[in-house]
């Protein structure tokens, strides 16, 4: 059971953890700004330098795994690519970690002023973040500067619900293949047919 006079020593320590790894990750993108940007940019004018086998320019700020790796194979950028890719991901898996960490101190330490009847969520939890997302972009909490970290955190105390690693639920909603915005269409066409049923009484 946490601790609720404040945060376990466990906590502390696995929360600096996932801060240090996070600090890591930041250094590798101040290193490769120049190119990281270039790269989010889809830009296209100097890729004859960074995706040509058997070319490459030791100025060009290469990693030490180049050297390693076949030149008949491999780019002098691939593998920082890849990199990239990859921190992007492990950088959304510690944000995730960090959140659940700070979720399980909230419930031990914020007091619960709720009405005696509770409402419980009885959709499903991809549908709550959905919302959760929809409400943050628009900006409607705290004139738009709250955080998706305290919004989904108030979700889940108001609703007793704990809506796991949403960060990657997000993802998931991000790749549909049909409607990227299904749970907001279904409330839109119950709102609208609510009101079509009520101008015709």
């Amino acid at each position: 059971m946490l601790n609720p006079s404040g945060p376990t020593e466990v906590t502390k320590r696995r929360n600096r953890y996932f801060e240090n790894e996070l600090n890591k990750l930041q250094q590798y993108f101040d290193n490769n700004l120049e190119f990281y940007q270039y790269f989010r940019m889809q830009s296209i004018f100097l890729d004859e330098k960074y995706f040509r086998r058997g070319k490459f320019d030791i100025r060009l700020n290469l990693d030490a795994f180049f050297f390693e790796s076949d030149p008949r194979f491999s780019y002098s950028h691939d593998f920082k690519v890849s990199k990239i890719l990859a921190n992007d991901l492990l950088a959304i898996y510690l944000k995730a970690e960090i959140t659940l960490l700070d979720k399980k101190e909230d419930f031990a330490d914020k007091p619960q002023r709720l009405p005696e009847e509770r409402l419980i969520w009885s959709d499903s939890k991809t549908s709550l973040i959905e919302l959760i997302y929809a409400l943050h972009s628009s900006g409607v909490f705290n004139a738009g500067n709250a955080g998706i970290k305290d919004i989904a955190s108030h979700f889940e105390i108001v609703f007793n619900i704990d809506l796991g690693d949403f960060y990657r639920t997000w993802l998931e909603i991000k790749e549909r293949k049909s409607s990227r915005t299904k749970f907001l269409d279904l409330l839109k066409a119950n709102l609208i047919k609510r009101m079509d049923e009520a101008d015709e009484k």
